[in-house]
């Protein structure tokens, strides 16, 4: 099947920039079916990521049914092209993929305090496209079933998802009152990111502003189910009440030796509070980053440790069983029925 590409940004007035310059950015691109016999070519510039070829701004492929919509939410600093190997195999399963770069906590610009920080302004990114789907759609609308939506999050990104069904946050676990000794203040992107929360909370009314928002629901009743994938010690700031009032299933997939998201204290940890999850533990000393793209020989020279799996593992094997699992789960989906 043929690879259709589009992309573009839309802004959000309802929400500032972290300047407070203008509107919250968001930076979207859509994977969905090409028309037989649309031209692919490769994406140009240089990348860490191996990327597929695409038709870019191609027709669809035509069916007698609309496809249903994935939203895609990325991990912590990445970006929606860090998605793609799950875009376009959900492409491939009959699906479409809309992922976006949540401002301030994307590579695809300078990196944030304040979009570290404030993950849960992530969600409102996805039903923001949602809202706006007339903006981004064009000749694509009328061939995407917008009563079938479901939402795929890596990382952060599944923090992002929990959001989108239900789940509220308490608190942030980069609070000072929360920071343990010796423990980490700020993910791997972001290493100081609790010592910049306190001078940003005197200084910037975009990110008090926020911070006020932080405990606020952002469920979003469009989104049918949710693929949860390697859910970070984020999750942990999640009001356990919250969780047990969600009941969209959740499916959450996990490496079994995932040492930045421990399965335990992470994916465990959330299963058990979620009326209607499935876990699934995927063996052969999985870590973390095999839920990011196949590296380039540019990736691994400046991040080998993203690219690397253990001897004997092929990524893109992985990634075959992570779709097809992402597949199944979704198109069993009853959307019918009353959630």
């Amino acid at each position: 099947m043929k690879l259709g590409f589009r992309e573009g940004v839309l802004h959000d007035e309802t929400r500032p920039d972290w300047d407070a310059t203008g509107p919250r950015p968001v930076r979207w691109s859509l994977w969905y079916p090409a028309a037989d016999g649309s031209l692919e070519t490769e994406i140009p510039g240089r990348s860490w990521f191996r990327r597929a070829a695409v038709a870019r701004d191609a027709p669809i492929r035509p069916v007698t049914k609309s496809y249903p919509l994935v939203l895609l939410s990325h991990g912590t600093g990445g970006s929606a092209a860090g998605l793609e190997w799950l875009a376009r195999r959900l492409v491939d399963r009959g699906f479409i993929a809309l992922g976006v770069n949540h401002h301030g906590n994307t590579g695809g610009e300078a990196y944030r305090a304040e979009g570290f920080a404030c993950l849960w302004e992530r969600a409102p990114d996805l039903s923001f496209m949602l809202d706006r789907r007339e903006d981004w759609q064009g000749d694509l609308a009328g061939h995407i079933d917008t009563d079938s939506v479901f939402a795929a999050g890596f990382s952060a990104g599944a923090y992002t998802v929990m959001l989108l069904l239900g789940a509220v946050a308490q608190f942030s676990q980069f609070e000072q009152s929360r920071l343990k000794p010796g423990g980490p203040r700020g993910p791997r992107e972001f290493p100081d990111l609790a010592d910049h929360i306190p001078s940003l909370l005197r200084t910037s009314t975009a990110f008090r502003e926020s911070w006020s928002r932080m405990s606020q629901s952002y469920r979003d009743d469009r989104i049918r189910a949710a693929l949860v994938c390697a859910p970070g010690r984020s999750i942990r700031g999640f009001s356990e009440e919250s969780l047990k009032a969600i009941h969209k299933p959740a499916l959450i997939l996990v490496g079994d030796a995932d040492n930045t998201a421990p399965v335990e204290e992470c994916a465990s940890w959330l299963h058990a509070r979620l009326d209607r999850s499935t876990l699934k533990i995927l063996p052969g000393g999985l870590g973390h980053y095999v839920f990011l793209p196949e590296g380039t020989a540019l990736g691994l020279s400046f991040a080998e440790l993203l690219f690397t799996d253990p001897a004997g593992i092929e990524r893109a094997d992985v990634h075959e069983e992570i779709a097809e699992l992402s597949g199944a789960f979704f198109h069993g989906i009853d959307i019918s029925a009353d959630a």
